[in-house]
Order: C-alpha cells, then sequence, then structure tokens
C-alpha cells in the first residue's frame, strides 16, 4: 500500500527545529533532444536562517560557516558576506513581497567533505500564522553561475495539495534547452515529506521532468552519520 503524503494537511506544519535532514531521491527524465532517465538517493537539509548559531550545536558533525564531514556555509548561497536572513529579505522585498517574512526556512544540499553543488535550493517564506507567503528558487548551473526566481504566492497558488508555480526561464542551465522555455513547479513543502516537481516545457511541450521525494529526520549525529556512510560522494556525484 502507498502511505505515501500527498496533502498539504496530511504532511502537517513546517519543521519546528533549527535544522531537519530529508533523505530522498532525485529524479530526472530528459524528454527532448533524445529521452534519458536516471535516479539517485541524496539527503537534503531544512535549515531556519535565523536559528544557524542552534543548528551548529545539533551535532558535532554538522559545521556551520566551518569545516565538518558535512557543513553548512551562509556563502554558498548568499552574496558578498550577506547575511543568510538579510540575503533572503532583500530579494523577498525586491520580488514584492510587503512585509519581511516571519519565519524563512532553505532547503539545500550541505557540503559532504568539503565539497558542494546545490543545482536547485528553495526557500520558503512564512508569515505569523506559519502560512506560507513567497518561495525563493535559487537556480545554478555547473559554470558556477546562478539564478533566484522570486515567486510570492499568489492567488490559486496554494492549495491543499501544494504550491504550484510557474517562470518563465531566465537563466542558461543546459546546452541542450533554450531560453525560450517554462519551469512548472510542483511542490509539497516541508513537513513530514517534501516533495518537489519541476516540468520544464518550450512551446507547450514537455522537455525535461525533475523530481525529488523525501521524509523528514530529526537532524542527530546518528542520523547524519547513517546518510554520510550511506551516501559519501553525494555532492560530488
Amino acid at each position: 500500500m502507498d502511505r505515501r503524503i500527498t496533502s498539504m494537511a496530511a504532511n502537517g506544519p513546517p519543521p519546528q527545529a533549527p535544522g531537519t535532514l530529508y533523505p530522498g531521491k532525485v529524479m530526472h527524465q530528459r524528454l527532448k533532444p533524445f529521452g534519458h532517465r536516471f535516479s539517485y538517493a541524496v539527503f537534503s537539509l531544512v535549515v531556519d536562517v535565523d536559528r544557524l548559531d542552534e543548528l551548529g550545536r545539533m551535532t558535532p558533525l554538522l559545521g556551520v560557516n566551518r569545516a565538518g564531514p558535512a557543513s553548512f556555509h551562509e556563502s554558498d548561497h548568499a552574496y558578498d558576506g550577506e547575511g543568510l536572513r538579510a540575503f533572503a529579505d532583500r530579494l523577498l522585498a525586491e520580488g514584492g513581497l510587503a512585509e519581511p517574512a516571519a519565519r524563512i526556512l532553505l532547503l539545500a544540499y550541505p557540503r559532504v567533505f568539503g565539497y558542494v553543488f546545490n543545482p536547485i535550493s528553495v526557500y520558503f517564506a512564512y508569515d505569523r500564522a506559519d502560512r506560507l507567503v513567497a518561495l525563493i528558487y535559487s537556480v545554478r548551473n555547473t559554470f558556477g553561475e546562478r539564478h533566484t526566481y522570486v515567486a510570492p504566492v499568489g492567488p490559486g497558488e496554494l492549495s491543499d495539495s501544494g504550491v504550484r508555480q510557474t517562470r518563465r526561464k531566465r537563466f542558461h542551465v543546459s546546452p541542450f534547452i533554450g531560453m525560450a522555455a517554462r519551469y512548472h513547479f510542483r511542490i509539497l513543502p516541508p513537513g513530514k515529506s517534501f516533495r518537489l516537481r519541476i516540468h520544464e516545457t518550450e512551446a507547450g511541450e514537455p522537455l525535461l521532468a525533475a523530481t525529488f521525494s523525501a521524509e523528514a529526520v530529526d537532524l542527530s549525529t546518528t542520523a547524519l552519520a547513517r546518510c554520510l556512510l550511506k551516501i559519501p560522494f553525494m555532492t560530488w556525484k
């Protein structure tokens, strides 16, 4: 029986800890100009950007703004020494959010033995009632460049099945896909589970599908050690 959580109500509120592990699987399927599909195991962190000091005390295996077997560095996400909260606040304000979010969570891969590559990181901005009010999709390519899509939650974009948003492509990622494309994001925000689906289309035709499905695990030394032993070269791969 498939007991996978598929609704906001069943998924519960966003995690309340400074950091939470989300081990799961990534799947990529290219549909044009040739068909190709692969999947692999990964683990992500969901981090409260206002509680990085607490995050650094959760397990000795995770360094925060310092080296460790796994580590989380603000400089991997923000620009030019800007703090992560200030960085997110600035982007959200520029993107039209009327007032600063009460809470911001970031889903991203940590550094693993010093190395990280995040094809996409997602920020979730909540109001004081834990309602999701905006997302930031931070996309990177293999040339070290990055671009952010700021997406306040508009009318009709949030339902019990999650978030559905669409953005025009503004950033070159793949040599096989041009810029006249659109991203269609389908997300079950972090809770007991997390689901991310990205469908890329061009002129209404499907080009690429990517998914990440994961279940929340309390961040502890045992849980993080299990992830590191199971997938020691995750970010290199």
